[in-house]
């Protein structure tokens, strides 16, 4: 038996008794305040944008489709034009990102199921095809009934667009990522909803526009709830997005989510309410996606989102152990 766990027992049966320990239980520290985690090499505002565009290409594919299927060829042709150019610019900012093309293309040749990047390389790519190819048919008018299945495609893969990205980021140790992996999709997926919504309430004449302003409403309400778990429910990790830089982006997110959300439902009598309702969505998600992204790196470089958890992990695991 090692000394360290001798050591361990004699404090339980220290406090079995009501004794004081003479020798304080051993924390965690960083090595002369370093990081104990090293924060992604990934570039502002590339990856932000990444995440940005990706999820509201997803959802402008759905709103087209639906679009298609209920007769709204104006709401239907902006749906599929902004999920071409969202996607296509989502895949320009993630290869830019990487620096060279030949390295996105490297992460198509092997498919890895269990890796969360790959994976969402092999969702983007197809989507981005086949939502490119609705684009040429909507603008050309040739091939409908090709369109009509690239359609059908893209509106299949547009639900993992919105929501992959926020897996791809909690997979990783950065602490404010990783411990919201619960509530980071649902954030993510509120952000888009709310974003894709608002590119039609900004391009569409009110008349047809209706279900972009109910989707828009829905999705600033799941991320105004979701963000504000992800803020009070993951322990002090939750603490990053509240603080510094990320904490004012994620405040101005939550003051043009709550202000575009709000004005939505009543932007169908005035194109003019519409149009800004749709532009404060649109700021709110995009500050969102920044915020997080900070919140992130803030939390990857300092020591105490890392040690803090983990001490409160084996606390919580001597407590159990103690009790059985």
């Amino acid at each position: 038996m090692s000394e360290q766990h001798v050591g361990g027992e004699a404090r339980r049966n220290l406090r079995r008794r009501g004794e004081q320990a003479m020798v304080p239980d051993a924390e965690f520290e960083s090595y002369y305040g370093r990081p104990v985690i090293k924060p992604p090499v990934w570039k502002v505002p590339d990856v932000p944008a990444y995440l940005y565009l990706g999820g509201t290409a997803g959802v402008s594919s759905l709103v087209g489709e639906f679009a298609a299927w209920t007769g709204r060829p104006r709401l239907r042709r902006v749906g599929r034009l902004a999920g071409s150019v969202g996607s296509l610019a989502s895949v320009g900012a993630l290869i830019h990102d990487l620096g060279r093309p030949e390295r996105f293309l490297n992460m198509l040749r092997v498919f890895k199921p269990t890796s969360p990047l790959s994976v969402g390389t092999w969702i983007l790519s197809p989507f981005s095809a086949m939502a490119s190819a609705t684009a040429v048919s909507e603008v050309t008018g040739l091939l409908p009934v090709a369109a009509r299945i690239s359609g059908a495609a893209s509106g299949v893969l547009g639900p993992a667009m919105v929501t992959y990205t926020a897996v791809l980021l909690a997979d990783t140790a950065v602490p404010a990522w990783h411990e919201g992996h619960r509530k980071l999709p649902f954030v993510f997926a509120g952000s888009a909803l709310s974003s894709g919504a608002a590119v039609a309430m900004v391009a569409v004449p009110v008349g047809e526009a209706g279900p972009a302003r109910r989707l828009a409403a829905g999705g600033a309400a799941l991320e105004i709830a979701a963000v504000t778990m992800l803020e009070k429910r993951i322990g002090l990790p939750g603490q990053a997005y509240k603080r510094d830089r990320a904490g004012k982006l994620m405040r101005l997110a939550r003051a043009c989510t709550v202000a575009g959300g709000l004005a939505a439902p009543f932007a169908g009598r005035s194109r003019v309410l519409s149009v800004l309702a749709g532009l404060s969505l649109t700021a709110g998600a995009v500050a969102t996606r920044f915020g997080v992204f900070e919140a992130g790196m803030a939390s990857a470089r300092d020591p105490q989102y890392t040690v803090v958890p983990q001490r409160e992990r084996l606390a919580e695991r001597a407590a159990g152990e103690d009790a059985g």
